[in-house]
């Protein structure tokens, strides 16, 4: 006893509290375990998300050469200037170039049209990597001849094979080879502009390349070994830049590939780092539960000399414990999880992702899980230090007082704070990371206000003339001990992703259907050359389609704001103009009369100009007026392919992007532009996808250089984009779904405990296993139900934000979706509430009070 004493009255006597840690837990290991269970997947999230970067950033930097396929790309969508012409002919040792531009090819053999990206190459590019096709050697036939490669997409969608013939403007090409991969391109980009590559030589022939088409010119070169590119970019720099020309290096590559996926990453994170806090809620409330059953056992410690520090640094010793645990098998498995992250991104990835482990990426895992789950583990555990010997006379564990400590609340500023440091990190900007935490923060609150406000209705809104099963199932949603605060925030912020994500897909689909219901335009005919324009007219009409619009378009490139130079402005850091706005060549239209899908905001419509000398009042989108931070009465001065037009900004606009017609960033009055170098756009209505097919067939037949763009191929294109990502957030919406089911496993395995002395009452009392078996199922059906219930109606609230002030499109949800997570999260619930129920219907009241209680 001497001794024991002597153990009690020393401050800190560690090898003793880790001994009495192991001890105490002996009997709840099991449950120990069931409290960190719930950390275990957002541990595993990002761990395998923190190997998935670190792997993607050194194969971005062993990749980046066969990425780029040469030393130095130039790239320019004008002819460069003659002078600059011979710069770009001088540089390198091996050089290649290349034509890209958008058009209609036409697939002979079945007929069909479709608008791809055509790249003519001349040269041995790519010079790192290679054209990856099928057959191999097609990657080098096609240079010699008139073949082409044609994207692995377009084959399968037009049934075509090695061998087929497809026309380019006036040209046949024969199919050399499937094209499975070029240098950059990822899924996603082949989904969107699917390529045909073309030997340079016969661009001419084929018609396509005529005044007013949009080519963009790459230029390709390799050096020899010893050249320091770098520097040699670095002193064309300036000149390339005054002209608008863009050039890429090989560390230029490494550097804005790994920004762009440092993003995706960082949202991936983010991501993950919600489901790890809906782990670590469920980490309070089980400890919260826990420590309740430990009252007793603390008092008698108390009684014997314990101090409150001690008792509290006990069972912190155990969450420290189970917590290191459950982050190394969360760790463990994120090294798993992370293979399958390269075919969850593949779409999305232009280079190999090797899988190797990590271990800073564990370490950063195991560090990050004990950290999270000691913080919020505290909020229960430091009401421990209040547990007076007396509690040893109580009868009733419900008259300990587990107030509100003050300690709590430096407890929640240091989880406040630990979540802001963690965005922070992740964003490197503090505007971002506050705006991160608190939507968090408002996140929970809403949830925790929405689980409060049901369980005071609950308990004043059950009738008294209802049955005693539904009233005690009713009643085990606000009484001690309920699981309706956890269950709605952790299942009900996970089925919120999902519900959210299939609402906005949808809210995307309709608005691009929506654009062209009615009598709005669907089709839009582009790059039809002056002489072609009454021609085309009449073909839509032969094939009864109305002419809603026949634009003509100028192109221009902007010279000065108000005086100032582009050179100048870029060279201005206070200047708050974009600097794109200078490098970027502009479609402008002219025209006398507004059109129904603009309206001006501000500034007053000009639609003429009477005389040469009269001023040239412009009008502007208002986002555009954005970029170049104008005001009314701004000057800009357009270089109109050689000749300087003056003029004044006379009007803002704010412009329908979402229709399927032509919309301008700049419209210029008649009376201007009329004798400028221009081509023209038509904009009509086809009723059926069998009159579209039809119309571009005759259309590419008679003018293959005129290109089309439906709704039907818009439809295509974006629901096989969203098709895309929706699968990475659903994956990693997954992992938030499966935290809240593994929360809601252990807090119904938790919550076993605290139900066995009412059933057992129950059973004695005369219930029979019928009557408990449907109280457990009301109760766990109404927390599934009120849990998914709360995330759907909270992704409908959001949803509709969304469409209101982002998308500015109606919101008209297709409940379907939801309804079946509704289901299953209910269903779900029902099921593992019953299963951990089992063995008390089984057995009898006395052997469960001899081995439970």
């Amino acid at each position: 006893m001497d001794i024991d004493r002597t153990i009690f009255k020393t401050p800190l006597n560690l090898p003793w509290l880790l001994k009495m840690a192991w001890r105490d837990s002996r009997r709840n290991r099991s449950r120990l375990f069931l409290f960190v269970s719930s950390i275990i997947l957002g541990i595993a999230a990002l761990v395998a998300i923190y190997s998935f970067g670190y792997n993607l950033r050194d194969d971005i930097d062993n990749q980046a050469k066969t990425l780029l396929g040469a030393d130095l790309v130039i790239s320019s969508n004008q002819v460069p200037a003659p002078a600059l012409q011979k710069l770009i002919d001088s540089l390198g040792t091996t050089r290649s170039q290349e034509r890209s531009f958008a058009s209609m090819i036409y697939f002979i053999k079945n007929q069909g049209t479709r608008l791809v990206q055509v790249k003519a190459l001349a040269g041995a590019y790519p010079y790192y990597g290679a054209l990856e096709t099928t057959p191999i050697s097609a990657n080098q036939n096609f240079r010699n001849s008139r073949q082409a490669l044609v994207d692995k997409t377009l084959m399968l969608q037009f049934n075509a094979h090695v061998g087929d013939s497809i026309r380019i403007g006036n040209l046949s090409f024969t199919i050399a080879g499937i094209l499975n991969k070029a240098p950059g391109q990822t899924g996603l980009t082949s989904t969107v502009a699917p390529a045909v590559y073309i030997p340079l030589q016969y661009l001419e022939q084929t018609g396509l390349v005529q005044k007013g088409s949009r080519v963009n010119y790459r230029y390709y070169y390799k050096f020899d070994e010893g050249v320091d590119v770098e520097k040699l970019s670095e002193a064309i720099e300036p000149r390339l830049d005054k002209e608008g020309l863009n050039q890429d290096t090989i560390a230029s590559t490494k550097e804005n590939t790994g920004r762009s996926f440092a993003d995706l990453t960082r949202f991936l994170t983010l991501v993950a780092f919600i489901a790890l806090l809906l782990g670590c809620i469920g980490v309070a409330s089980a400890i919260h539960i826990y420590m309740r059953e430990k009252v007793a056992s603390i008092a008698v410690l108390r009684c014997l000399g314990i101090k409150a520090k001690q008792a509290f640094l006990i069972y912190l010793i155990q969450i420290v414990g189970i917590g290191l645990l459950g982050s190394l098998i969360g760790a463990a498995l994120g090294t798993l999880v992370q293979r399958a992250l390269p075919a969850v991104l593949g779409d999305f990835l232009p280079i190999e992702i090797t899988m190797a482990t990590s271990w800073a990426a564990i370490g950063q895992g195991v560090a990050l899980g004990v950290i999270i789950s000691l913080l919020f583990a505290l909020l229960p555990l430091v009401s421990v230090r209040n547990i007076s010997p007396l509690n040893t006379l109580r009868l009733s564990l419900e008259e300990v007082n587990f107030r509100r400590d003050p300690l709590q609340w430096l407890v929640y500023g240091l989880i406040i704070l630990f979540v802001l440091s963690f965005s922070l990190l992740q964003m490197e900007n503090w505007r971002q990371a506050v705006y991160f935490t608190g939507g968090v923060l408002l996140g929970f609150a809403v949830l925790t206000a929405v689980a409060y406000g049901l369980m005071w209705l609950m308990r004043r809104s059950i009738p008294n003339s209802w049955g005693y099963l539904w009233r005690q199932g009713f009643a085990n949603l606000y009484r001690p001990n309920n699981q309706t605060l956890i269950l709605l925030v952790s299942i009900g912020l996970g089925t919120a992703f999902i519900s959210t994500l299939y609402f906005v897909q949808g809210i995307l689909i309709d608005r691009v259907s929506l654009s062209a219901s009615g009598n709005q335009p669907n089709m839009v005919l582009f790059d039809i050359q002056t002489n072609q324009r009454d021609q085309v007219a009449k073909l839509a009409q032969q094939n009864n389609l109305p002419l809603l619009q026949q634009v003509p378009i100028v192109t221009m490139r902007l010279e000065e704001i108000n005086g100032r130079t582009g050179v100048e402005i870029k060279a201005d850091s206070t200047a708050e103009i974009r600097p794109w706005v200078f490098n970027r060549e502009y479609r402008v239209t002219y025209r006398d009369t507004l059109v129904d899908s603009e309206k001006i905001i501000e500034g007053k419509w000009r639609g003429t100009v009477n005389s040469p000398n009269d001023t040239i009042y412009i009008s502007v989108a208002e986002n555009y007026a954005d970029n170049l931070n104008a005001k009314i009465g701004d000057r800009l001065l357009f270089n109109v392919q050689g000749a300087l037009i003056p003029t004044v900004i006379g009007s803002f606009r704010k412009v329908d992007w979402n229709r399927v017609q032509t919309n301008f960033l700049v419209v210029f009055p008649k009376g201007v532009l009329e004798e400028a170098p221009q081509f023209h756009v038509l904009v009509t209505r086809v009723p059926s996808n069998q009159v579209s097919a039809q119309f571009q067939q005759a259309l590419v037949r008679t003018f293959p250089n005129v290109s089309v763009i439906d709704l039907a191929l818009i439809l295509a294109t974006l629901d096989e984009i969203l098709g895309k990502i929706s699968f990475v957030i659903k994956f990693m919406a997954a992992f938030c779904i499966s935290t809240g089911l593994v929360v809601l496993i252990a807090s119904v395995l938790i919550s076993k405990y605290q139900r066995i002395q009412e059933s057992v009452l129950l059973r004695t009392l005369g219930a029979n296993r019928r009557q408990i078996l449907t109280i457990t199922a009301l109760e766990y059906f109404f927390l599934g139900a009120l849990a998914a219930a709360t995330g759907i109606l909270l992704s409908v609230v959001a949803t509709w934000a969304l469409a209101k002030f982002s998308f500015e499109a109606p919101f008209n949800p297709q409940l379907g979706p939801p309804l079946a997570v509704f289901a299953i999260v209910s269903l779900l619930t029902v099921a593992i509430g019953l299963l951990n129920s089992r063995s008390v219907l089984i057995k009898s009241p006395l052997e469960i009070l001899r081995t439970e209680v």
